[in-house]
């Protein structure tokens, strides 16, 4: 299992467009689960609903976990993924 946190820095947040762009890239790492947390919630990555749910805004600290195969090619490519969108 892999972690890292990060803080929205995006004035939106996580919103439609770039959580659906994650989840459409989440959903190419197979053999891999990622989770996405905030305070006492978690959701997977691939729920965009789910995600939306959690309203997470600028300034909030999320939790990425990823289980699964090839955890360490994956948390940094997420991680520089929301680096780069979030």
């Amino acid at each position: 299992m892999k972690q890292f946190q990060y803080t929205i820095t995006d004035p939106m947040g996580l919103h439609a467009r770039p959580a659906g762009v994650m989840a459409k890239q989440v959903k190419g790492y197979a053999g891999t689960t990622v989770t996405i947390a905030k305070g006492d919630k978690s959701v997977n990555a691939l729920k965009l609903m789910g995600l939306m749910s959690m309203a997470i805004k600028q300034g909030d600290t999320v939790t990425v976990t990823i289980e699964g195969e090839n955890e360490d090619q994956v948390c940094a490519e997420l991680e520089k993924f929301f680096q780069e969108n979030f």
